[in-house]
Protein backbone atom coordinates (compact mmCIF):
# COMPACT_ATOMS: atom_id res chain seq x y z
CA UNK A 1 0.00 0.00 0.00
CA UNK A 2 1.59 3.48 -1.47
CA UNK A 3 -0.48 5.91 0.88
CA UNK A 4 -1.47 4.80 4.61
CA UNK A 5 -5.29 3.53 5.25
CA UNK A 6 -5.73 6.69 7.20
CA UNK A 7 -4.41 9.12 4.52
CA UNK A 8 -7.36 7.24 1.98
CA UNK A 9 -9.90 7.85 4.92
CA UNK A 10 -9.67 11.20 5.82
CA UNK A 11 -9.20 12.27 2.00
CA UNK A 12 -12.50 10.76 1.58
CA UNK A 13 -11.70 7.74 -0.97
CA UNK A 14 -14.40 5.43 -1.13
CA UNK A 15 -13.21 2.30 0.81
CA UNK A 16 -14.94 -0.88 -0.13
CA UNK A 17 -14.85 -3.86 2.70
CA UNK A 18 -16.44 -6.45 4.47
CA UNK A 19 -16.45 -7.87 7.83
CA UNK A 20 -14.05 -10.57 8.76
CA UNK A 21 -15.35 -12.94 11.81
CA UNK A 22 -13.72 -16.02 10.90
CA UNK A 23 -10.39 -16.21 12.46
CA UNK A 24 -8.20 -18.63 9.97
CA UNK A 25 -5.92 -16.15 8.20
CA UNK A 26 -6.57 -18.22 4.97
CA UNK A 27 -10.27 -16.73 4.71
CA UNK A 28 -8.67 -13.02 4.80
CA UNK A 29 -6.38 -13.85 2.17
CA UNK A 30 -9.55 -15.12 -0.12
CA UNK A 31 -10.92 -11.95 0.70
CA UNK A 32 -8.08 -9.90 -0.13
CA UNK A 33 -8.04 -11.34 -3.77
CA UNK A 34 -11.20 -9.69 -4.65
CA UNK A 35 -9.73 -6.71 -4.40
CA UNK A 36 -11.24 -5.42 -1.18
CA UNK A 37 -9.55 -1.87 0.22
CA UNK A 38 -9.96 -2.89 3.83
CA UNK A 39 -10.83 -5.82 6.22
CA UNK A 40 -13.21 -4.91 9.21
CA UNK A 41 -11.33 -7.03 11.80
CA UNK A 42 -14.18 -8.15 14.39
CA UNK A 43 -13.25 -8.99 17.93
CA UNK A 44 -16.68 -7.93 19.39
CA UNK A 45 -18.96 -10.61 17.91
CA UNK A 46 -17.13 -13.34 16.84
CA UNK A 47 -14.70 -16.04 18.51
CA UNK A 48 -11.31 -14.39 17.06
CA UNK A 49 -8.81 -13.32 19.88
CA UNK A 50 -5.94 -10.77 20.01
CA UNK A 51 -3.26 -13.64 18.69
CA UNK A 52 -5.80 -14.80 15.36
CA UNK A 53 -6.25 -11.19 14.83
CA UNK A 54 -2.57 -10.17 14.87
CA UNK A 55 -2.10 -13.66 12.04
CA UNK A 56 -4.81 -11.96 9.98
CA UNK A 57 -2.61 -8.73 10.19
CA UNK A 58 0.50 -10.54 9.36
CA UNK A 59 -0.91 -12.34 6.43
CA UNK A 60 -2.79 -9.69 4.60
CA UNK A 61 -1.76 -6.01 6.40
CA UNK A 62 1.10 -5.67 3.56
CA UNK A 63 -1.53 -5.81 1.20
CA UNK A 64 -4.60 -4.67 2.39
CA UNK A 65 -5.49 -2.20 5.39
CA UNK A 66 -7.22 -4.04 8.44
CA UNK A 67 -8.75 -2.42 10.73
CA UNK A 68 -9.65 -4.34 14.09
CA UNK A 69 -13.26 -3.74 15.71
CA UNK A 70 -12.69 -3.98 19.45
CA UNK A 71 -15.00 -5.45 22.30
CA UNK A 72 -14.86 -2.63 24.26
CA UNK A 73 -13.42 1.15 24.87
CA UNK A 74 -10.91 -0.04 27.02
CA UNK A 75 -7.23 0.83 27.28
CA UNK A 76 -6.38 -2.76 27.63
CA UNK A 77 -7.83 -3.82 24.17
CA UNK A 78 -6.97 -0.19 22.59
CA UNK A 79 -2.89 -0.81 23.53
CA UNK A 80 -3.31 -4.40 22.28
CA UNK A 81 -5.12 -4.21 19.07
CA UNK A 82 -2.64 -0.95 17.98
CA UNK A 83 0.62 -2.76 18.80
CA UNK A 84 -0.40 -5.67 16.09
CA UNK A 85 0.28 -2.69 13.84
CA UNK A 86 -2.78 -2.66 12.63
CA UNK A 87 -4.03 0.44 10.18
CA UNK A 88 -6.92 1.23 12.33
CA UNK A 89 -9.40 0.82 15.22
CA UNK A 90 -13.13 0.80 15.64
CA UNK A 91 -14.28 1.71 19.43
CA UNK A 92 -17.87 0.24 19.39
CA UNK A 93 -20.85 1.79 21.39
CA UNK A 94 -19.61 5.09 21.54
CA UNK A 95 -22.47 6.87 22.49
CA UNK A 96 -21.01 10.63 24.04
CA UNK A 97 -18.53 12.73 23.76
CA UNK A 98 -16.57 11.77 26.83
CA UNK A 99 -16.49 7.74 25.19
CA UNK A 100 -15.52 9.71 22.22
CA UNK A 101 -12.74 11.33 23.98
CA UNK A 102 -11.40 8.24 26.10
CA UNK A 103 -10.93 6.48 22.87
CA UNK A 104 -8.68 9.25 21.13
CA UNK A 105 -6.77 9.64 24.23
CA UNK A 106 -5.81 6.15 24.53
CA UNK A 107 -4.78 5.36 21.47
CA UNK A 108 -2.31 8.73 20.92
CA UNK A 109 1.13 8.10 22.01
CA UNK A 110 1.79 11.53 24.36
CA UNK A 111 1.82 14.23 24.20
CA UNK A 112 -1.47 13.87 22.25
CA UNK A 113 -2.58 11.21 24.14
CA UNK A 114 -1.82 8.86 26.65
CA UNK A 115 -1.19 5.99 24.35
CA UNK A 116 1.56 3.37 26.66
CA UNK A 117 5.13 2.61 25.21
CA UNK A 118 5.94 -1.16 24.89
CA UNK A 119 7.76 -3.66 22.56
CA UNK A 120 5.80 -5.25 20.28
CA UNK A 121 4.74 -6.28 16.49
CA UNK A 122 3.93 -2.59 15.56
CA UNK A 123 7.57 -1.48 16.51
CA UNK A 124 9.29 -4.19 15.35
CA UNK A 125 9.27 -5.80 18.97
CA UNK A 126 11.19 -2.68 20.06
CA UNK A 127 13.78 -2.30 17.50
CA UNK A 128 12.02 0.06 15.43
CA UNK A 129 10.89 2.06 18.69
CA UNK A 130 11.58 5.33 17.70
CA UNK A 131 10.61 5.28 14.25
CA UNK A 132 6.99 4.06 14.79
CA UNK A 133 6.20 6.13 17.64
CA UNK A 134 6.84 9.33 15.27
CA UNK A 135 4.77 8.37 12.87
CA UNK A 136 2.14 6.16 15.13
CA UNK A 137 -0.04 9.37 15.86
CA UNK A 138 -0.32 10.13 12.01
CA UNK A 139 -0.72 7.18 10.47
CA UNK A 140 -3.17 4.95 12.71
CA UNK A 141 -7.25 5.72 12.04
CA UNK A 142 -9.62 5.99 15.17
CA UNK A 143 -13.04 5.21 14.33
CA UNK A 144 -16.11 5.37 16.49
CA UNK A 145 -19.30 3.51 16.20
CA UNK A 146 -22.45 5.12 16.21
CA UNK A 147 -24.76 2.44 16.99
CA UNK A 148 -27.54 3.45 19.21
CA UNK A 149 -30.24 6.56 19.48
CA UNK A 150 -28.26 7.85 22.53
CA UNK A 151 -25.41 8.40 20.38
CA UNK A 152 -27.42 9.47 17.22
CA UNK A 153 -28.74 12.02 19.70
CA UNK A 154 -24.84 13.16 21.24
CA UNK A 155 -23.34 12.73 17.79
CA UNK A 156 -22.57 16.42 17.30
CA UNK A 157 -20.62 16.35 20.25
CA UNK A 158 -19.28 13.43 19.25
CA UNK A 159 -18.01 14.50 16.14
CA UNK A 160 -16.44 17.34 17.76
CA UNK A 161 -13.79 15.66 19.77
CA UNK A 162 -10.20 16.17 17.96
CA UNK A 163 -8.31 13.37 16.84
CA UNK A 164 -11.69 10.97 16.04
CA UNK A 165 -10.87 10.40 11.91
CA UNK A 166 -14.42 8.60 11.20
CA UNK A 167 -17.73 7.05 12.27
CA UNK A 168 -19.52 3.86 11.29
CA UNK A 169 -22.84 3.47 11.75
CA UNK A 170 -23.89 0.32 13.18
CA UNK A 171 -27.03 -0.01 11.55
CA UNK A 172 -28.50 -3.35 13.56
CA UNK A 173 -27.87 -2.04 16.78
CA UNK A 174 -29.17 1.44 16.21
CA UNK A 175 -32.48 -0.77 15.05
CA UNK A 176 -32.53 -2.78 17.89
CA UNK A 177 -32.32 0.75 20.85
CA UNK A 178 -35.14 2.07 18.81
CA UNK A 179 -37.29 -1.06 19.34
CA UNK A 180 -37.15 -2.12 15.76
CA UNK A 181 -34.36 -4.79 15.98
CA UNK A 182 -33.24 -5.81 12.65
CA UNK A 183 -35.34 -2.84 10.68
CA UNK A 184 -32.57 -1.13 9.16
CA UNK A 185 -34.60 0.28 6.43
CA UNK A 186 -37.51 1.74 8.30
CA UNK A 187 -37.94 5.20 7.89
CA UNK A 188 -37.34 6.41 11.09
CA UNK A 189 -33.91 3.97 11.22
CA UNK A 190 -33.36 5.64 8.19
CA UNK A 191 -34.09 9.79 9.99
CA UNK A 192 -31.76 8.67 12.38
CA UNK A 193 -29.05 7.73 10.03
CA UNK A 194 -29.25 10.61 8.18
CA UNK A 195 -28.76 13.02 10.76
CA UNK A 196 -25.48 11.32 11.52
CA UNK A 197 -24.97 11.76 7.91
CA UNK A 198 -25.37 15.37 7.86
CA UNK A 199 -23.73 15.85 10.77
CA UNK A 200 -20.61 14.45 9.71
CA UNK A 201 -21.02 16.00 5.63
CA UNK A 202 -21.32 19.34 7.71
CA UNK A 203 -17.74 18.59 9.60
CA UNK A 204 -16.22 16.99 6.69
CA UNK A 205 -15.69 14.03 8.73
CA UNK A 206 -15.34 10.41 6.88
CA UNK A 207 -18.64 8.32 7.46
CA UNK A 208 -19.02 4.56 6.92
CA UNK A 209 -21.37 1.67 7.61
CA UNK A 210 -22.10 -1.67 7.95
CA UNK A 211 -24.20 -3.03 5.49
CA UNK A 212 -25.66 -6.61 4.79
CA UNK A 213 -26.14 -6.84 0.95
CA UNK A 214 -24.43 -5.11 -2.01
CA UNK A 215 -27.59 -3.40 -2.63
CA UNK A 216 -27.49 -1.39 0.18
CA UNK A 217 -23.99 -0.69 0.25
CA UNK A 218 -24.40 0.86 -2.98
CA UNK A 219 -27.26 3.19 -2.31
CA UNK A 220 -25.32 4.31 0.72
CA UNK A 221 -22.15 4.87 -1.40
CA UNK A 222 -24.31 7.42 -3.44
CA UNK A 223 -25.30 9.31 -0.43
CA UNK A 224 -21.45 10.02 0.20
CA UNK A 225 -20.39 7.30 2.88
CA UNK A 226 -17.05 6.75 2.12
CA UNK A 227 -16.33 3.77 4.47
CA UNK A 228 -18.06 0.87 3.56
CA UNK A 229 -18.18 -2.49 5.00
CA UNK A 230 -20.24 -4.50 2.90
CA UNK A 231 -21.61 -8.22 4.01
CA UNK A 232 -19.34 -10.43 5.97
CA UNK A 233 -17.43 -13.45 5.59
CA UNK A 234 -19.67 -15.96 6.88
CA UNK A 235 -22.83 -13.97 4.69
CA UNK A 236 -20.76 -14.85 1.65
CA UNK A 237 -20.06 -17.88 1.95
CA UNK A 238 -23.90 -18.74 2.58
CA UNK A 239 -24.71 -16.81 -0.45
CA UNK A 240 -21.95 -18.44 -2.51
CA UNK A 241 -23.22 -21.74 -1.43
CA UNK A 242 -27.04 -21.18 -1.94
CA UNK A 243 -26.03 -20.17 -5.95
CA UNK A 244 -24.07 -22.83 -6.17
CA UNK A 245 -26.56 -25.65 -5.24
CA UNK A 246 -29.56 -23.27 -7.02
CA UNK A 247 -27.50 -23.92 -10.11
CA UNK A 248 -26.54 -27.45 -9.78
CA UNK A 249 -30.64 -28.47 -9.14
CA UNK A 250 -32.40 -25.65 -11.49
Amino acid sequence: MNESFRTRLKRGDRLIGTVVTLSTPAVAEVLVTAGLDWLFVDLEHSTMGILEAQAIQQTVGEKVACVLRLPLNDEIWIKKALDTGVAGIMLPQVNTREDAMRAVRLSLYPPQGSRSVGAARANGYGTRLQDYVARANTETAVIAQIESIDAVHNVEAILSVDGLDAVLVGPFDLSASMGLIGQVEHADVQAAIDRVRHACQARSIPLGIFTANGRLAKAYAAQGFTLIAASTDTLMLDLAARTLLSEIHA
